[in-house]
């Protein structure tokens, strides 16, 4: 599962990057709690939140049905 989640993240990551963030996968949970840590302009952005949730975790969620839930670390 961490390399489908991480070949998702690679899809997601030049948009992100073009904002000046990024996304670092931290870790994935066995319960399917993926962690991941927005970085640059992503990690102070106030819609931070909104990125994660109907951003990534959503289209991880379309990628990787395995993916319950993501979280921000």
């Amino acid at each position: 599962m961490f390399e489908k989640v991480e070949e998702v993240l690679n899809f997601i990551r030049p948009n992100l990057q073009a904002d000046g963030g990024d996304v670092e996968l931290v870790g994935i949970e066995e319960d399917g709690t993926v962690k991941v840590r927005l970085k640059g302009a992503c990690g102070c952005c106030p819609g931070a939140q909104m990125t994660l949730k109907a951003g990534i975790e959503r289209i991880l969620k379309e990628k990787v049905p395995e993916v319950k839930e993501v979280v921000g670390v």
